[in-house]
């Protein structure tokens, strides 16, 4: 038995390094009525080490009549010290005269009205990608937030730029707030030598939370309700068309199943669709094995922003999906228990040496937290505020499951420096990713033991910021009402005080795990 807990562990020990080789991104949505305090939210986690670290403000701009912008996809970049993606220019679009404010992370999150977007891919069929397009799933984050106000402008210009200029990328799930309202809008190319785009978006009700886990959501669409339903005008022809669907079989059309069926197979996007909406609404006895759920749903109680934290960073503990529960190794005394070296963080394909409950289907289990997470955003959209104060992106770097969630403003006028130091160039003190990123990795090592001394950590900083919430917003809507500048500026630095403190404490944190630690692997 010691010798297969030894096995185990240094299992454990040379897999953490492949961890990043499998990607997906997690995205939850919070209708108005369903939160606490009636903010609509989007999220993401970039579950991607491939993806830049370096985070931006891309201020207003007015341009000239007749001037284009750039556009770009994405390329692996292998050349520097660690492995990233590129951004290379492949064409150019018309500009607008008037481009808003956002915060520019690797897929742009929200803009000065309010307006933010969370990501998560479900790929579709392959047959779909275009190689004539020129806009992908991350330029077209960025275009919606220079352009348009709220998630309905949003979805009309997402239709209108992926006609004319074409949809590139793989299918993407898009997740739409404004102050009102959030919208998944699911969306492909129209196939090779074609341009175009095929997509269907559908609403959360007010009241409903909803999910997308790199699976398909989208199923029956009725486009007689607007307000709930729109889609391109090829959405039934092209399923036709390709066979993916008979409208003389009688079988209704279902979006999901005409252009991306294997992703309702995998147990890596359904499982989490189970936990996120089991523990928002436990009372509905979900049970993990089924192939689809509810679009969204009515949590038990209304959604805390605590909640939603708490949510990203699950990892199946306490669960028959639990990753750690069959790796044991034995005590002082010889008694069998849970390996301190035990991770929730393993690659797919050591499911089965550790037991793993579950199926095999396209990847295997994985819960929400994941340990090669670039950075994560919980957003807030509130109509009871002006847009510098209401919108606010609570980003955390690394691991959901070991990080603190630090809140920008949708006013905030620059991000700390140390947030716009691009980590994947290399290990730099200046880069904040790497203070949360070495404590995390560290943490994974001995994960029983030092999860722990995250934690206290962690915690005690997540709750003076969300404490502070309150407090930190009355001051800056008092200085709102004689000088809209003075309230943005207010909140910059206090977002860039929050972020210093709480980066210093994990670069703390991560030489204690060193040194405690040091002679217990």
């Amino acid at each position: 038995m010691k010798k297969a807990a030894i096995f185990s562990i240094f299992l454990l020990m040379t897999a953490l390094p492949f961890l990043g080789d499998e990607e997906g991104c997690t995205t939850i949505t919070v209708g108005k009525k369903a939160s606490s305090s009636g903010f609509v939210t989007t999220s993401h986690t970039c579950d991607s080490h491939r993806t830049g670290s370096a985070i931006t403000v891309q201020p207003r701009a007015r341009h000239k009549p007749g001037e284009k912008t750039s556009v770009h996809i994405r390329e692996n970049d292998d050349s520097g010290p660690m492995p990233q993606y590129k951004r290379v220019k492949i064409g150019e679009i018309p500009q607008v005269p008037l481009t808003y404010q956002y915060i520019n992370t690797a897929y742009a999150s929200m803009n000065e009205y309010q307006l933010a977007i969370g990501e998560s891919t479900f790929g579709g069929r392959e047959e779909l990608r275009s190689d004539e397009g020129l806009i992908d799933c991350q330029e077209l984050c960025r275009l919606m937030l220079e352009r348009c106000k709220t998630a309905r402008e949003a979805l009309n210009l997402a239709g209108e730029l992926t006609k004319k200029f074409g949809y590139n990328d793989g299918g993407e799930c898009l997740t739409i707030a404004d102050k009102n309202e959030v919208w998944h809008l699911e969306i492909l190319g129209p196939g090779k030598g074609k341009t175009g785009s095929i997509w269907a978006a559908q609403r959360v009700p007010d009241n409903h939370v909803s999910v997308c886990a790199n699976g398909s959501r989208i199923r029956e669409i009725n486009l007689k309700q607007p307000d709930y339903f729109l889609a391109s005008e090829n959405v039934f022809s092209a399923a036709v068309e390709n066979g993916w669907w008979d409208p003389k079989s009688g079988i209704p059309f279902e979006f999901c199943y005409a252009y991306s069926p294997e992703s309702r197979t995998s147990f890596a996007t359904r499982r989490r669709e189970w936990r996120v909406l089991s523990l928002i609404a436990p009372s509905l006895k979900l049970h993990p094995n089924s192939e689809n759920y509810p679009f969204s749903v009515k949590p038990d109680q209304s959604v805390t922003l605590e909640q939603l934290i708490d949510i990203f960073g699950d990892t199946f503990e306490g669960t028959d999906f639990d990753m750690t529960k069959n790796i044991v190794a034995p005590d002082n005394d010889g008694k069998m228990i849970k390996s301190p070296f035990a991770n929730p963080f393993m690659p797919y394909d050591m499911n089965p040496l550790f037991k793993i409950n579950g199926g095999w289907g396209w990847r295997g289990e994985r819960p929400i937290a994941r340990l090669y997470c670039m950075y994560a955003i919980i957003t807030q959209s509130r109509s009871d505020m002006p847009d510098p104060v209401g919108g606010v992106v609570w980003l955390s770097y690394d691991n959901p499951a070991t990080t603190v969630w630090v809140p920008f403003y949708a006013s905030v006028q620059r991000m700390p420096e140390s947030y716009t130091v691009e980590g994947r160039n290399g290990y730099s003190r200046k880069s904040a990713w790497w203070a949360y990123n070495r404590a995390s990795t560290l943490a994974a090592q001995r994960w029983g033991d030092m999860r722990k001394d995250v934690e206290k950590i962690r915690k005690t900083l997540q709750t003076e910021a969300l404490g502070k919430q309150k407090e930190i917003e009355a001051k800056a809507l008092e200085l709102y009402k004689s000088s809209p500048e003075k309230a943005a500026s207010f909140l910059t630095k206090y977002s860039i005080d929050f972020a210093a403190k709480a980066a210093e404490a994990f670069w703390k944190l991560g030489d204690f795990l060193w040194t405690k630690y040091d002679e217990k692997f």
